[in-house]
């Protein structure tokens, strides 16, 4: 029996019966490596991913916050206009007026 093509965008490339998967472990470890992931099933679904993808899906980013904080430039000297100075030039203040 071979696999058929799963008809869903972005998930899994092929669906495996059981049985299929057990005669052929191998083909659906090689295809899950090279052309991604293999759902094994239909009732109850199971998908097979290689462990690389596994990990990068499994480990939470950080929050933007705590990014951000931890790659803040240091060091710099940043020369910040007044507020109150009324020379102050305003980006887009001409776009405004349309």
């Amino acid at each position: 029996m071979t696999p058929r093509t799963a008809p869903q965008r972005n998930g899994p490339t092929r669906t495996w019966t059981v049985a299929d998967t057990k005669a052929r472990l191998s083909e659906v470890l090689r295809l899950a490596e090279e052309e991604g992931p293999q759902r094994i099933g239909v009732q109850r679904a199971f998908i097979v991913v290689p462990e690389r993808v596994w990990q990068e899906r499994a480990h939470p980013r950080k929050p933007l916050g705590q990014w951000l904080v931890e790659n803040f430039p240091r060091g710099i000297e940043l020369e910040l206009p007044s507020r109150d100075d009324d020379d102050r030039e305003i980006p887009f203040a001409d776009e405004a007026n349309r």
